[in-house]
């Protein structure tokens, strides 16, 4: 289990593939701010519920110059299929092999119904326009973040 983020601290720079198999770099957000949200599994209820805040207030946050970047370890299908279905125009990003999650600090261990163990934890990086943390949520809740988010900036 890697450290969580801190504000200030330099944004772990990653590739990954889209919903498309096209690979999403953060550098290529370079001088925009970004919204980087980790969530467990694409098809699932709190992540659709997450999901589709994020798009619907999508022009909001772009307008007030913020890109966001879902990521899950779902394989680039299954985000295909859950963009398709929800109809969700936020750019989701396949981690199968977990590196970006923990390099973020949002896997790790977790309780559920009193057994621990290791899953994604519901997170939000804010990524500043030269690539610094500048807010590290963990343990976020999927309903009603978004709305928290876009009071806390100030949108």
């Amino acid at each position: 289990m890697s450290e969580r983020l801190q504000p200030g601290d330099v944004a772990p720079d990653f590739t990954l593939p889209d919903a498309d198999g096209n690979e999403v770099s953060l550098s290529a957000h370079k001088g925009r701010k970004v919204i980087v949200y980790f969530y467990p599994a694409a098809l699932t209820p709190g992540c659709t519920k997450q999901a589709c805040d994020f798009t619907d207030n999508l022009d909001l946050l772009a307008g007030a110059g913020y890109d966001v970047l879902g990521i899950s370890p779902d394989a680039p299908e299954k985000l295909g299929k859950f963009r398709e279905k929800e109809n969700l125009k936020v750019t989701l990003l396949a981690d199968p092999d977990k590196k970006v999650l923990d390099a973020y600090g949002a896997f790790g261990e977790k309780m559920n119904y009193g057994k621990t163990y290791l899953g994604v934890i519901r997170s939000t990086i804010i990524v500043d326009e030269q690539g610094k943390v500048e807010k590290a949520l963990y343990n976020v809740r999927a309903t009603g973040h978004v709305a928290k988010i876009i009071k806390d900036l100030g949108i």
